[in-house]
């Protein structure tokens, strides 16, 4: 309960039930543990609310196995941990933005730590979590006689554009949190309904349909739909980050933080409860508890650590003398305890900063030789190259370091426009690897500047009067195990040994260059499994083109392959538009070059005369794939939308072929097919209704391609692989991480190749498979 003005502080809590929110998150783990570990004699409830289908409870016990119960886990195992847990404390359902249910009425204090601490978030999704949840919370306690102490958790960087010393005090601004969150709600609803104007759908449209016209009207759609949902969240975020900008915030973050602030104060007020408002600068692992170098995810600076030791930062904008104000979660969690200890007056907020600027100041250039000397001493490995060398921070401005980057990315994108027009061959896929490398370095460095480059220049200094003098009046027998004294941390000891070690632990362990998976040396027996291969570019190293030299060049007398080889040449432009804008439309177009043809004698020179030429072109590893799928008693099942009689020499090698057939009249080819070509998301939709058929499970069978237009039947499967792939499959499967896999030729030239089929050859008669 609130104590009077001459009762003793309980440092202890004894007695005490505390409503923790946010007991998932970073800090919010801390107080738990530390509240389970040193303070036995408390009650503890925490408001947590599902997640999907596991359940508060579960999410609640979960905690125990994670690294902030480590230490405790050493001294009583993990059945005494969550024995702790079940015993000590009383998960209650509920989420702050939606339904906050009834609380405990004999709750003594509420430790409200639950934000989203993204600096970027949709403008509505921060309100909703750091303004309407407070709000929301703060209107259930209002309704509890016991009037507990509410200890809001906010940031000393809602004061970030201030200059000087910052006091302990309330925010001076005239932004109304009701008005601005009303504001908020509703810019949702703005984005999506101009989102769905004409224009701006057209403009989605044109964009999907030149990137996936070849895959299918299904995946424009869906890249359409989805650029379109981007454009949504980006336009949030923008909201966001330009309305707290224009009331005098960094961010958003900051923004709705500060506004948090004043729900809290306003119910101080109007329900008269005893308010402490607590304001953490950057948050950061810990110093000593629960085990030194604790700490939960990546948070503000560990993203730009980790980038400088791998060398993907030769500078950052910031002022070298600028104070980064850096704290160890466990004096955080000690000074938020002891404010719970020791509650003002009802109505009339207390402010507590808790930092190090104040009495223990660290400045950008003195963090940056920290961990510029420790890189050195512990380079992170680079794979065969040794260890990666970190640069010297010239600290050359903002200017400097923005033009930079802007040059970076307009070199990423040209090599990558230009990367998506050459041939697939290992040169190419390389030069891929290194964009794509590239491409994502530059992502990641524009993401951190845009979100942090702003902080590099705070000159901002906190004051933590208030909490010196928590820190005084703190009893000895306390001080040792709850010792919130930044001026006791050595920067050298804590970067060097401390932060940086366990920030890079993991980089450390998956360092080196990531290898891409490839299949089973050994594949797994079923018969409930498919294997499908694409045959142009997998398969076969040939195409359409080649195949229609061999089928109508071979049995002409040589004096008219000039006038079919000029033919083909004054329609090679066509045929590449229509390949480009559609696979369906280019087979089409291409197959009328068939028309008058006897589909007898075609049929019968495929049988004859063409059967090894097609061999010839057959690449050996898909011939060894093929076999080891078929031992391994899948089905292997070929699909392309090549004319079928040019296939009669491959079916001895798989027990389904689905190809193009060409219309028949008298026995004179016409020209047009007798069904739509399989291409694209047809191929995926016929294997789907062909494991329907025949009992195959997709999600464990395979499939090869090489096209970009192969992605709908690639995604289909749960074993994908990439054979040659073009450079935007190559891309795509990249990101995908499916396996890429070089397939070559038997011997000789695609030329060569070609040749040879237009000479006489032997008859193609197999039976041995």
């Amino acid at each position: 309960m609130p104590r009077d003005d001459d009762s003793p502080t309980d440092w202890n809590l004894t007695g005490h039930h505390i409503l923790l929110t946010g007991a998932t998150g970073f800090l919010g783990q801390a107080i738990l543990e530390r509240l389970i570990v040193d303070y036995p004699a408390t009650r503890i409830t925490v408001l947590i609310r599902n997640r999907g289908t596991v359940s508060a409870s579960s999410r609640l016990t979960g905690l125990a196995r994670k690294p902030i119960f480590r230490a405790l886990r050493e001294r009583i195992g993990y059945d005494g941990v969550l024995a702790s847990l079940t015993a000590r404390v009383e998960a209650l359902e509920g989420d702050l933005s939606d339904d906050v249910p009834a609380l405990p009425d004999d709750l003594t204090a509420v430790i409200h730590c639950a934000s989203t601490v993204s600096f970027d978030p949709p403008i509505d999704e921060a309100f909703r979590v750091n303004v309407k949840g407070a709000a929301n919370l703060y209107d259930a306690i209002a309704k509890l006689e016991s009037k507990p102490h509410v200890v809001h958790v906010s940031t000393a960087y809602v004061s970030a554009l201030h200059k000087g010393a910052v006091p302990e005090e309330p925010l001076r601004h005239e932004a109304d949190w009701r008005s601005e969150l009303a504001y908020a709600t509703a810019a949702r609803s703005d984005a999506e309904q101009a989102s769905r104007r004409p224009a701006a759908l057209r403009a989605l449209l044109a964009t999907a349909r030149a990137d996936h016209r070849k895959v299918g009207p299904a995946a424009t759609a869906k890249a359409a739909e989805e650029a379109r949902l981007d454009r949504v969240t980006a336009e949030l975020i923008e909201a966001g980050r330009l309305r707290a900008q224009t009331l005098g915030w960094t961010d958003v973050y900051t923004l709705t933080k500060a506004l948090g602030e004043r729900v809290a104060e306003e119910y101080a007020r109007s329900a008269d409860l005893p308010v402490s408002v607590v304001r953490p600068t950057i948050v950061q692992s810990s110093l000593r508890h629960p085990y030194p170098g604790w700490f939960d995810s990546y948070k503000m600076m560990d993203p730009i650590i980790l980038a400088y030791g791998r060398g993907q930062l030769p500078e950052f904008p910031v002022d070298p003398d600028s104070v980064i104000d850096i704290v160890p979660v466990d004096l955080v969690t000690n000074a938020l305890l002891a404010v719970t200890a020791a509650p003002g007056e009802r109505g009339t907020p207390a402010y507590f900063h808790v930092g190090t600027g104040a009495r223990n100041p660290l400045t950008q250039r003195e963090l940056h030789l920290n961990v510029l000397e420790y890189f050195r001493t512990h380079p992170l490995p680079a794979s065969s190259r040794g260890h990666i060398k970190v640069p010297l921070w010239q600290f050359r401005g903002t200017t400097t370091a923005e033009r930079m980057l802007r040059t970076g990315e307009r070199a990423v994108k040209l090599a990558d426009r230009a990367l998506q027009r050459l041939p697939s061959t290992d040169r190419t896929r390389g030069w891929l690897d290194k964009t794509h490398q590239d491409s994502r370095q530059t992502e990641m460095l524009r993401r951190l500047f845009d979100l942090y480059s702003s902080y590099g220049g705070v000159e901002a200094v906190y004051a933590d009067t208030n909490v010196q003098a928590l820190l005084q009046a703190l009893p000895p027998e306390r001080t040792a195990s709850a010792d919130f004294d930044s001026a006791g941390i050595s920067w050298p000891y804590y970067l060097q040994e401390v932060y940086c070690p366990s920030v890079t632990a993991v980089s450390r362990r998956t360092s080196g260059r990531r290898k891409l998976p490839v299949p089973n040396s050994t594949l797994p027996l079923a018969q409930d499994v498919a294997a499908v291969f694409d045959l142009e570019g997998t398969v076969l190293a040939s195409n359409l083109i080649e195949a229609y030299l061999w089928a109508r060049l071979v049995d002409r007398p040589r004096a008219t392959w000039p006038r079919e080889l000029v033919s083909l040449a004054a329609a090679a432009p066509g045929y590449v538009g229509a390949e480009r804008r559609d696979r369906g439309e280019f087979i089409r177009s291409f197959m009328k070059r068939y028309a008058g043809a006897s589909e007898a004698q075609l049929r019968a020179l495929v049988r004859e005369r063409l059967g090894d030429a097609l061999l010839h072109r057959t690449r050996p590893e898909a011939i060894r794939r093929i076999r080891d799928h078929r031992a391994a008693g899948h089905r292997t099942v070929l699909i392309t939308g090549t004319a079928d009689f040019l296939l009669e020499p491959l079916r001895p090698l798989f027990d389904e072929i689905a190809a193009s057939r060409l219309d028949v009249r008298d026995g004179v080819l016409t020209g047009f097919l007798q069904s739509p070509p399989l291409v694209g998301e047809a191929r995926a939709s016929w294997v789907s209704r062909y494991a329907a058929r025949t009992g195959v499970d997709v999600q464990r069978s395979y499939a090869y391609g090489d096209s970009f237009s192969d992605r709908p039947l690639l995604e289909l499967v749960g074993n994908p692989v990439a054979v040659n792939p073009d450079p935007r499959l190559y891309r795509h499967a990249r990101r995908q991480t499916w396996t890429v896999e070089q397939w070559g030729v038997h011997t000789g030239s695609r030329t060569e190749a070609a040749m040879t089929a237009l000479t006489a050859v032997p008859s193609f008669r197999r039976t041995d498979r």
